[in-house]
């Protein structure tokens, strides 16, 4: 099958999942070719069967901002017609699904059909998409796509809240590389860390107010209160610099340790013994998601799709937002020394529901 994927091309949770989904796809034989302005992050090496085509953009001095879901829907255009598409899956619905859509249209006039997968992700829906200036585009995107999938239940009752929106949708839940995403013997880099025996935290996010990265300091310096601990702070963002601030002026720099974009954050979380995740929404929770495969408990928020990968009581504990008294204590019961391992082999068991060998036979249905 000749398969189309659009996608964002950064570190974000969707432009990951899609382009392991594409390299799934072309080792099982399928002809791949992936669209965007830049080329996926995990599109690092040649690949039988796949294909990349980057949408060049022109500044016009007419423009003051240069028109990227015309010069899209022209390239998904083009690209149909010159490899015989027949699905074209789009993730996040702006502008990809909207551009995919006008594609749609403008193709059936020439005779030619195409079927369009779109994929929900999150922040398309619950942040993006209620803004009133897009709903009707998004809603109509929806309207017109053949099959429609969001990565969790959550994210499918929120679609439908938000939406005029009757049709079915398919919950498929985002998948990890099992490969990649496993706990590593990583003893001297434990040590380098925590030469004491420290309990080590990790949060890994984009520094967003969304992420309530205030709460994870909140909640570390309660369990540091306890126990000996550390925290260690992965990615980058704009509340980064407040942040650093703040564990100045708390005198506990030399216990939190900003490591800034990693790329192998799972060498950092084999070393953890807890994650950390407080977000005030989360669609899914894939970050969450990679430290359970590493064999690392979480503490979550209950909001969003995260109750539906970290199971209460089970592979952590979740919380009202917000709620960091009970966070640390909850974290302070899984750190215990006779519940830690407990958790540990929980959340790994938990986490292998989530291997692309389940997932991708979903997929591969709606094709």
């Amino acid at each position: 099958m000749n398969i189309g994927i659009v996608c964002y091309p950064t570190y974000g949770g969707s432009g990951v999942v899609a382009t392991e989904l594409g390299k799934a796809l072309a080792i099982k034989g399928n002809n791949v070719h992936f669209i965007s302005y830049d080329q996926p992050v995990r599109l690092d090496a040649f690949a039988q069967n796949i294909y990349y085509h980057e949408v060049s953009l022109n500044n016009y001095p007419l423009f003051k901002y240069a028109p990227y879901e015309i010069a899209l829907t022209s390239k998904i255009v083009d690209i149909v017609k010159a490899h015989k598409i027949e699905v074209l899956h789009v993730h996040y619905a702006i502008p990809h699904a909207a551009a995919a859509v006008t594609a749609k249209h403008i193709l059936a006039r020439e005779g030619i059909y195409l079927k369009i997968i779109t994929t929900l992700h999150g922040t398309d829906i619950t942040l993006v998409g209620k803004d009133k200036s897009y709903e009707p585009v998004v809603t109509y995107s929806l309207q017109e796509s053949d099959v429609v999938t969001a990565v969790s239940e959550s994210l499918k009752k929120d679609t439908y809240s938000f939406f005029n929106y009757s049709g079915e949708i398919h919950v498929v839940p985002n998948f990890i590389d099992f490969e990649r995403f496993n706990k590593q013997p990583k003893d001297h880099f434990k040590k380098g860390i925590a030469p004491n025996g420290e309990k080590i935290l990790v949060h890994t996010s984009n520094f967003r107010k969304v992420k309530r990265v205030p709460d994870v300091l909140d909640i570390y310096r309660k369990v540091a209160s306890k126990i000996p601990a550390k925290l260690l702070l992965i990615g980058d963002g704009p509340e980064r610099a407040s942040i650093e601030e703040e564990c100045r002026n708390c005198d506990i720099c030399s216990d939190v340790i900003f490591l800034g974009k990693q790329e192998a954050v799972e060498e950092i979380l084999s070393v953890a013994d807890l994650f950390l995740i407080p977000s005030e929404t989360e669609s899914f929770g894939l970050a969450a998601l990679e430290a359970m495969a590493c064999e690392v408990p979480v503490i979550s928020t209950n909001t969003g799709g995260l109750p539906e990968v970290n199971i209460d009581g089970v592979t952590g504990f979740t919380s009202d937002i917000g709620d960091t008294v009970k966070m640390a204590a909850d974290a302070l019961t899984i750190l215990h020394d006779d519940n830690l391992a407990l958790f540990k082999a929980r959340a790994k068991e938990h986490s292998l529901k989530y291997k692309l060998k389940n997932i991708l036979p979903l997929y591969e249905a709606l094709y």
